[in-house]
């Protein structure tokens, strides 16, 4: 069996795990333990000037890289060392390496979080305040039941890409080192990148995050055109109003697929002459996205295993 097939069934293990499971436990979760370690690296930057700033996070950014790459890269290594034979050997290989790419991957979370903000706005819009904002980084306190549904079905199409498309994409192009080094470039944009206290320190991560999701932020939106059954037509104008060059396209992709309009008080308005999202609409959503990800692992995997 060749590295891609290997690759090819692991992509399918690693799914089926997040199906069936989940998120590890956090004390045994390498997004986790990444989070951790920018947030302490990071800690006395705002004490430097923003040239000290800028360049201690474009350095810590590199290093984090290289690391979490050469582990990834010595664990396959440790794979790729075990016996070809006997055929149990190469079944272990194939659940090894999707354990190891499984926390790369959080369709499964995503997905009930999303569900669980329109819970709880059906109980009341404290509620729904704070359910949401396990789920974003902006402000809930003072959102509307609309405003928190429109940031939920934003979140999850956005959040498509960073935790599905996007590692398995590059887990595709170049196996677990790829994958881990994008998830680590993903959590270090969403640590310091656009936030106050890093403003310079983040520059460099919130723009290596924008590199790497160029591609996988627009194949997300053609899934999500695909699972939406819906035309992708005009869909670049209306990705442009956002601020982000990727965030737009799954989100402006969702708002079309259901027809709705989806907006950022004062930022944006995806599909601005749609009207607003309802209860049901959260549902609608989750079924899109949700065809989506299979679309994207079974797109993997193929090109996987004929490659």
């Amino acid at each position: 069996m060749t590295d891609a097939s290997l690759r090819a069934g692991a992509v399918v293990v690693a799914f089926a795990l997040d199906r069936l499971f989940g998120e590890p436990p956090a004390r045994v979760h390498p997004v986790v333990w990444m989070g951790k370690a920018l947030g302490a690296i990071g800690a006395p930057w705002p004490r430097l000037t923003p040239r000290g700033q800028f360049l201690c996070g474009a350095a810590a950014w590199i290093a984090g890289c290289c690391a979490v790459a050469a582990v990834a890269a010595l664990a396959v290594t440790m794979l790729r060392r075990l016996p070809q034979l006997p055929p149990w050997v190469l079944l272990m290989r194939i659940l090894l390496l999707g354990i190891l790419l499984k926390p790369l991957l959080a369709w499964r979370m995503l997905r009930d979080e999303t569900a669980g903000v329109e819970r709880a706005l059906a109980t009341g819009l404290e509620a729904g305040r704070q359910r949401l904002s396990r789920l974003v980084s902006r402000d809930t306190r003072r959102l509307s039941v609309t405003e928190i549904r429109e940031s939920a079905l934003e979140s999850l199409a956005e959040n498509l890409n960073d935790s599905l498309v996007a590692p398995l994409f590059w887990f595709t192009l170049g196996g677990l080192p790829a994958a881990a080094l994008y998830r680590f470039a993903n959590t270090a944009d969403a640590m310091w990148g656009y936030r106050e206290r890093w403003e310079w320190a983040g520059k460099w991560a919130a723009r290596a995050d924008d590199v790497l999701s160029y591609v996988p932020a627009r194949l997300t939106a053609l899934l999500l055109a695909l699972a939406g059954r819906r035309s992708p037509s005009g869909l670049g104008a209306i990705a442009r109003v956002t601020p982000s060059p990727n965030g737009g396209w799954p989100m402006g992709m969702l708002a079309l697929a259901l027809g709705v309009r989806l907006r950022k008080p004062g930022v944006y308005a995806l599909n601005a002459d749609g009207p607003e999202p309802r209860a049901e609409d959260t549902g609608r959503a989750i079924g899109i996205c949700s065809g989506a990800a299979w679309l994207a692992v079974a797109i993997s995997a193929a090109v996987l295993a004929l490659s």
